[in-house]
């Protein structure tokens, strides 16, 4: 009996090893929880704790309970600050998806031309964003820049900035050049992954490339669109070096977002307890709506778009 129970053994962790084939070890993901705990978990948890708190960033915090939080849903900046926020999504998200996917779609040809300006395309991902904002900024000076030489060309007030709508809508703008790019690489991945079989058969049924588009591509990429707009919208609610560089949240206070109003009051007033609440607040809502769109969209049970393949 003790001659045949190694051999036993042996073929049962054999089994076993076969069996966890294709499945890395939980040891393999250790590096990456790690990272996230420190670089996301711990500042969030000390940001929380420091929103129950009265901070000027140099004496020791003290606790002071919820007397940010009751001071922040009476706060009408806040308010003001939190219909920006998602105005500047809902806009950012409207102007970016539509253009993302049309443009995913056709760089998801084979031809070369098309890789060739996809690669010119790209270029604005390889910029910061800081840059970014400064050119648009010099490009947009109603006394030096372009604008004031083709804006009453095209029927734009070269003081473009000036005006409340104006600013919030070039933010939108500048933040979708910059950004759109990256949606457009996550739609030309989905694309390809189509099967070409389906798109033969709606040929040999008569349709056209726009029913094509609306009853094949459309459907089969719900997932990916799910992807881009969680990231797009998590993104637009934390535009912030945009603003400062190109608004610092003018005129007035018309384009004092979220992540900008955080920023004045925690670093020019030295309020930083105040802050560490609409931080905290803006995390919340972020992620709400983040979870609320993978719920609706049913992407969370990832079942396959390929019906009949």
């Amino acid at each position: 009996m003790s001659h045949h129970t190694p051999v036993a053994k042996r073929r049962g962790n054999g089994r076993a090893a076969v069996g966890d084939a294709g499945r890395p070890p939980v040891a393999w993901a250790l590096p990456g929880i790690l990272f996230f705990a420190v670089f996301a978990i711990v500042p969030l948890t000390i940001a929380v704790y420091l929103s129950f708190c009265e901070w000027d960033g140099l004496n020791s915090p003290t606790l002071t309970g919820l007397d940010n939080w009751t001071r922040l849903f009476k706060d009408s900046e806040f308010g003001q600050a939190a219909w920006l926020s998602l105005l500047l999504t809902t806009i950012s998200w409207v102007f970016q998806t539509p253009v993302a996917l049309l443009l995913g779609v056709w760089a998801a040809g084979r031809r070369r031309s098309r890789a060739f300006l996809s690669a010119i395309f790209f270029i604005p991902l390889l910029l910061s964003t800081t840059a970014i904002a400064m050119l648009f900024h010099a490009l947009l000076d109603p006394n030096f820049g372009v604008i004031r030489t083709i804006g009453p060309w095209i029927g734009v007030d070269p003081n473009v900035m000036g005006s409340s709508t104006g600013a919030l809508l070039v933010v939108a703008f500048v933040g979708g050049w910059q950004f759109m790019p990256f949606h457009t690489l996550i739609y030309q991945g989905g694309a390809r992954q189509i099967p070409e079989v389906l798109y033969q058969a709606a040929s040999i049924d008569g349709a056209g490339m726009v029913r094509q588009f609306f009853h094949i591509t459309l459907p089969q990429l719900r997932h990916t669109m799910t992807t881009s707009s969680v990231l797009m919208i998590v993104g637009s609610l934390t535009y912030f070096d945009t603003v400062l560089i190109m608004t610092k949240g003018g005129p007035g206070t018309d384009t004092t977002i979220l992540p900008y109003l955080m920023y004045r009051t925690g670093f020019q007033t030295y309020d930083l307890g105040y802050a560490a609440a609409v931080a905290t607040a803006l995390v919340v809502v972020a992620t709400s709506i983040s979870l609320v769109m993978v719920r609706l969209s049913g992407f969370g049970s990832m079942r396959s778009t390929r019906e009949g393949m």
